[in-house]
């Protein structure tokens, strides 16, 4: 079995726990762990894990994507913009879907505050694979947090890589004996 973990970062934080999660993943299945602007064949994989930084309450958008260019232009700020900040996400990656990945799960990132006054980028993968798919996730979406100076909170990167394992053990348990 094959996964790809597609995600988008602005800042590296969503890109760190992308990569958690694929070394979780890597304990039951072959894994990559991409940007999801450098493109990917779905139908090569599986499994699909797709994340994304939470913006405004959602998922990012080429306003959200400026604002945090300029974030990064603040030299009080000390933030680097990913490479493939300004390239289109998943917001985008998600409009150009026809059909449903055979097995998705989403995650995102969000600042270490309740999630009613930060939003949760995965609930918006979720609702659209749901809603625009008529897809449902392999398992329950997962959010990891950022605390408010850009730096994940202590344990998130163990949180991310065990949470790919417990995703890689539950597509497994239900594959079809060869």
């Amino acid at each position: 079995m094959t996964a790809i973990v597609l995600y988008e970062s602005m800042f590296g934080n969503t890109r760190e726990i992308a990569r958690a999660i694929g070394d979780g993943l890597s304990d039951f299945v072959d894994v990559q762990v991409k940007p999801v602007s450098a493109g990917a064949e779905l139908a090569d994989h599986e499994l699909v894990v797709v994340g994304a930084p939470t913006h405004a309450h959602t998922l990012p958008q080429p306003s959200s994507r400026e604002d945090a260019a300029k974030w990064a232009a603040d030299p009080e700020q000390h933030l680097v913009l990913e490479p493939d900040a300004f390239k289109p996400g998943v917001r985008e990656w998600l409009e150009s879907l026809s059909t449903a990945p055979t097995a998705w799960a989403a995650f995102g990132t969000r600042v270490d505050i309740p999630r009613i006054f930060a939003g949760d980028a995965s609930a918006g993968i979720e609702r659209r694979m749901r809603h625009q798919l008529h897809s449902r996730p392999v398992a329950e979406s997962a959010c990891f947090l950022v605390t408010t100076k850009n730096a994940l909170v202590d344990g998130e990167l163990d949180r991310a890589r065990e949470w790919g394992r417990s995703l890689g053990q539950a597509v497994t348990t239900r594959q079809p004996a060869r």
